[in-house]
């Protein structure tokens, strides 16, 4: 693992094609939208959030071995925000 950041939005493939992260969030987001049916969702930051940080943890624990300190540096937070973090998801 290298110490550097890497380039935001690195390509990947994904679903078999590549694509950046972000671009797979906004495709998702628009699939989303469209079974709304015009409905406006409430809370939306909320329920995008609480369905994305607990698998960004679960992975990036597994990626480092559940070391914590290198979690949090992977994440760019502290260790004690993570570890609270991992306490509120069931984690730890």
């Amino acid at each position: 693992m290298s110490a550097g950041r890497p380039p935001a939005g690195p390509r990947a493939t994904i679903n078999g094609g590549a694509s950046t992260l972000r671009e797979q969030v906004a495709g998702l987001l628009d699939d989303y939208f469209a079974t709304l049916d015009g409905e406006l969702p409430c809370d939306l930051y909320e329920v995008v959030i609480g369905e994305v940080e607990r698998p960004l943890l679960e992975g990036v624990m597994r990626y480092v071995g559940n070391n914590q300190s290198q979690a949090a540096e992977v994440l760019g937070m502290s260790r004690g925000t993570l570890r609270k973090k991992l306490k509120t998801h069931g984690i730890l």
